[in-house]
């Protein structure tokens, strides 16, 4: 009798554990479901939004391209310098460095 015994206790042990491990199993996969779905939403999102920025990239890009070729550069447009009126000591320098 005492056999018969521990092997039912042992028996209701492996599928109490078995009953929790399944449990937990079904939890995972739930999970796992849930974040693959949310992933999917927020990569087409991305996706979405990516092609709209590369769209606006080539308008910008067309922009620019066509103001720099019709604009032709000059040096009227930079600004000279001032010459300096002053007096510059050894030591001034040397702090700067």
């Amino acid at each position: 009798m005492c056999l018969t015994s521990n092997r039912d206790s042992m028996q209701e042990l492996l599928d109490s554990q078995r009953k929790k491990l399944t449990e937990r199993n079904d939890a995972l996969e739930a999970m796992v479901m849930a974040l693959n779905e949310e992933t999917m939403v927020t990569t087409m999102a991305l996706s979405t939004i990516i092609e709209k920025l590369e769209g606006e990239l080539a308008l910008y890009q067309a922009t620019v391209g066509k103001g720099v070729s019709s604009t032709a550069l000059s040096n009227e447009d930079v600004p000279k310098l001032k010459e300096f009126v002053g007096i510059r000591s050894a030591y001034d320098v040397d702090n700067f460095l």
